[in-house]
């Protein structure tokens, strides 16, 4: 609670007890108004001051103008009538009460948000000759710098980790509470705390353009971003409320007028009364605070689930998508080769892969980072000279005196090496010594593991079509949609070619009546233009390409694609709340008008009507800073924790790190098993009724079956 808030409380307060205390006291007359004026101005002098002001500037016609015709007109009916001044210090009372819950409401809303998004760094470290830190500000950090992150300390700016190895709690910028290790040669991004380990970070760009800096801006620039909801409500207020001043002026007048032309009493006090109930109940202070703050609440919930909406108009359109196409690498897939096969001729295959790596041992290559990733032990003590890159063939080298080619099927067949196809889909890379066919190795890009659920979890949303768009080939292309359940795939791509596509089916869903949004999924520079063409672009992941970052409309801090069905849903969350309040503020005041206006509705239902209806708008607008509930990730989550765990393993091959998870997926009490070979460790998921020690001990058993020196540490 800040000052202005403790005053205003202080100030409804007083007036609230001294208005207790009136109802007591003998006064009559003057002495009775006058006593009652002062807990009248104690609470409402700035909003008539505010009234007053309007007036004076010509912009009369606002909520306090509302209140304080309505209020001064209650306060002089009650001099003209019965002395009982109570109404009209009520209406004013609770008028403030909701203004202030308002005012608390936003404030929480915004410290909440503040709070999580405080991932802005306050100093670096450098070290100095002596082996003193030295505290400067991030923005005099220049590029290739080293600085010192200590424990407990936010890492200031983006940078790739020299010495030390700790854990990074990364929760304010992906929402993702499982801490992540970092150890040398590993890039960090700003914003994260340093848990445990003293870690140098050689930095790779300057303060400004690293991600805290990034993510910071774009939540500051989220709410300037207005949505069609908040443009109509806005416009909805600019007319709104001078044609209700006109219609309580109308309805004071115009009846008793009728009454006297007719012959009858005028009853002016009556319609006079009804006339001001009339204008505290439409009082537009429900529709035009929680509207934006929905939206408010909104992106903040989102910014909390480490789902970055760059506006509400975003965030609208998002609640709409009913077709999402993926750009393939590194959205579906991981965008990092790896061994998958080795189908040896005559060696065996740790030997065809430990000639393979020493081939392309100086290439840069990702194929033979895959290879030299699959065999670690590739510098031994092998002679290996003459290499020779052959252009769109492959490399060649001497190994031990041996002529060794390792390349495509046209390098293959240049050498006259009788070679043959694999059925694994993937990149074939061949392999040929002194002349001979030797055998092949198959790369391929790895699908994420979420991929599939992602999929399945946009279907439950209710997405109507899935649509794959790459530049790999058909084959490829056709097998990663298969195991995707993604409904339409276009292969062999070029970045113009995909932004022809998403634009052809934006004009066939406009041509065929469709009212839904397009959304584009991707994460690489290629995606920028097709994610500025699609109705919402959604970038992968903030370690993503700067350029499509900047070229989305929603940016997901983690490059799990499970974040694009919970960005949808926090969009229809908040797109529902929107709908409520303005249906409900609207249904409600317009009943009570009606019954205001016939003189049932009294002026305790009209502060009901404003004050009543406002606050429960706020509260439910609140809702939008909550996460969607689901039993898939409320009730199992508890349950997935209990029968899936991840074990670190030791292998040195990936054809044994496959055949190790099969070992393990055949192992009673495994209901699920699966073995990251770059990442070396296995997930586990168990049956129930079986003990996971026992288990994980039969897991072993059979996994140094497969080799020996193949390790599950349990």
């Amino acid at each position: 609670m800040n000052k202005k808030q403790r005053r205003n409380l202080i100030r409804i307060v007083v007036a609230a007890v001294m208005l207790a205390a009136l109802a007591y006291a003998p006064l009559a007359g003057m002495p009775r108004f006058a006593a009652y004026l002062v807990p009248y101005l104690v609470v409402g002098y700035d909003v008539l001051a505010k009234a007053f002001k309007g007036l004076r500037n010509r912009q009369a016609f606002d909520e306090s103008l509302l209140m304080g015709i309505a209020t001064i007109g209650a306060m002089a009916l009650a001099v003209y009538e019965d002395g009982d001044y109570t109404e009209g210090i009520a209406v004013m009372l609770f008028y403030q009460v909701g203004e202030w819950f308002q005012s608390y409401a936003v404030g929480r809303s915004r410290r909440d948000i503040s709070a999580l998004m405080d991932i802005r760094p306050d100093y670096a470290n450098i070290e100095g000759g002596n082996g003193q830190l030295t505290k400067v500000d991030p923005d005099e950090v220049e590029v290739g710098t080293v600085i010192v992150v200590q424990p407990g300390e936010k890492v200031p700016i983006d940078g790739v980790v020299l010495a030390g190895t700790s854990s990074l709690d990364t929760v304010a910028l992906t929402g993702e509470s499982l801490p992540r290790d970092v150890a040398p040669g590993d890039a960090v991004i700003s914003g994260c705390i340093n848990k445990n380990g003293l870690l140098k970070i050689r930095t790779t760009k300057a303060f400004e353009e690293s991600t805290a800096s990034k993510i910071l801006a774009l939540v500051e620039d989220a709410s300037s971003r207005k949505s069609r909801s908040e443009a109509f409500i806005a416009r909805f207020a600019r007319v709104y409320t001078p044609l209700v001043v006109y219609a309580a002026l109308a309805l004071a007048t115009l009846p008793p007028l009728v009454q006297l032309l007719l012959g009858n009493a005028p009853a002016w006090g009556t319609w006079f009364y009804r006339a001001l109930t009339f204008l505290v109940i439409s009082c537009p202070c429900a529709l035009v605070i929680s509207i934006p703050l929905s939206f408010f609440a909104g992106l903040g919930g989102a910014s909390r689930q480490g789902v970055l909406i760059k506006g509400s108009n975003y965030l609208e359109a998002l609640a709409e998508v009913d077709t999402v196409v993926f750009d393939k690498t590194g959205t579906l897939t991981k965008g990092v080769f790896a061994v998958t096969a080795v189908h040896p001729e005559k060696l065996d295959e740790r030997q065809l892969l430990h000639l393979a790596a020493h081939v392309e041992r100086f290439s840069t290559h990702p194929i033979a980072a895959s290879l030299k990733a699959a065999y670690k032990d590739e510098a031994d003590d092998c002679a290996v000279e003459d290499i020779e890159e052959l252009a769109g063939h492959g490399v060649r080298a001497r190994v031990n005196g041996h002529s060794v080619c390792v390349g495509n099927s046209r390098m293959m067949a240049a050498l006259g090496a009788d070679w043959h196809d694999c059925h694994r889909i993937g990149t074939t890379v061949h392999v040929a010594i002194d002349g001979a066919y030797a055998g092949h190795i198959v790369i391929s890009d790895v699908i994420k593991e979420d991929a599939a659920a992602a999929i399945a979890a946009l279907r439950d949303n209710g997405i109507g079509r899935t649509v794959m768009l790459t530049g790999d080939a058909g084959k490829v292309a056709a097998e990663v949609a298969g195991r995707l359940g993604i409904d339409h795939v276009y292969s062999e791509l070029l970045p113009a070619d995909k932004v022809a596509k998403v634009e052809e089916m934006l004009a066939a869903g406009e041509a065929g009546g469709r009212g839904g949004k397009l959304a584009f999924v991707g994460d690489g520079i290629n995606d920028a233009p097709v994610l500025s063409r699609a109705d919402v672009g959604i970038a992968m992941g903030a370690m993503g390409s700067d350029a499509a970052i900047a070229a989305a409309d929603v940016v997901l801090m983690d490059d799990n694609p499970l974040q694009i069905a919970k960005a949808q849903r926090i969009a229809r969350k908040t797109m529902r709340i929107v709908r409520q309040n303005i249906w409900g503020s609207i249904g409600i005041k317009v009943l009570v008008l009606m019954l205001g206006a016939v003189g049932i509705a009294n002026m305790w239902a009209a502060i009901f009507a404003d004050v009543g209806v406002m606050t429960l708008a706020v509260l439910n607008a609140m809702r939008a800073m909550m996460m969607p509930k689901e039993v898939s990730e409320e009730q199992g989550s508890r349950k997935e924790r209990e029968t899936m765990k991840t074990y670190k393993i030791d292998v040195d091959c990936a054809n044994c790190a496959n055949r190790m998870e099969e070992a393990a997926q055949n192992t009673p009490g495994i209901k699920s098993a699966a073995v990251n070979f770059m990442a070396l460790k296995m997930k586990v998921e168990f049956e129930e009724g079986y003990e996971p020690q026992a288990v994980m001990e039969q897991v072993r058993a059979n996994c140094k079956k497969v080799e020996d020196d193949c390790e599950v540490f349990i």
